[in-house]
């Protein structure tokens, strides 16, 4: 699973064969069938792994913490993380997923989706408990939406720009976020 969610984020998920995984992990094509009955069993399981592992490396770690604020820092830095050290090679195979799948019908964007929106739930939930009274499901949209934009924003400066003060800058954006959010309007 590794191998192959390894070249779904270089390559995308539909480029990736069962032969190129096989090739990749030294065992044959007839072997890897133990594991998948087809191509498209594969893909799946992919999108599967990739968002166990999203959820691992960046909610686990917050989990624990009071709601709101804590978690939400530690997620946004984990998630800075995931995109810099567990994906140096590619960046985040979720939003490269997102991107191939946004507009391909099926059961793999079905799957993608349905995980995302129980993240997009968890944020949304995490965002309305940053004060009392919580935030209305409107504010909590929009927050979470700037959190993504920021990490997208992380991506596209670190990645393709090369900045090397991306992570600063999107902490900064975020923590700004967080306080501005924190403040009850008058």
């Amino acid at each position: 699973m590794a191998e192959a969610a390894r070249q779904a984020a270089l390559r995308g998920l539909t480029g990736v064969s069962l032969s190129d995984v096989a090739d990749a992990v030294g065992i044959s094509k007839s072997g890897l069938f133990k594991h998948f009955e087809s191509k498209d069993d594969m893909h799946l399981a992919v999108v599967e792994s990739v968002m166990e592992r999203f959820s691992d490396v960046i909610w686990k770690p917050a989990e624990g913490l009071p709601p709101g604020r804590a978690r939400l820092e530690v997620v946004f830095e984990r998630w800075l993380h995931w995109c810099e050290e567990e994906w140096p090679d590619s960046g985040c195979p979720v939003t490269a997923l997102s991107v191939e799948l946004d507009d391909q019908p099926g059961p793999l964007r079905d799957l993608l989706h349905k995980r995302l929106q129980g993240w997009r739930k968890t944020m949304l939930r995490e965002f309305r408990a940053l004060r009392d009274p919580p935030l209305s499901e409107a504010e909590a949209q929009a927050a979470y939406f700037q959190m993504k934009s920021f990490i997208l924003g992380h991506s596209d400066s670190r990645r393709m720009m090369g900045d090397a003060d991306a992570h600063r800058s999107a902490t900064a954006a975020f923590e700004a976020l967080l306080d501005r959010t924190c403040r009850i309007a008058a």
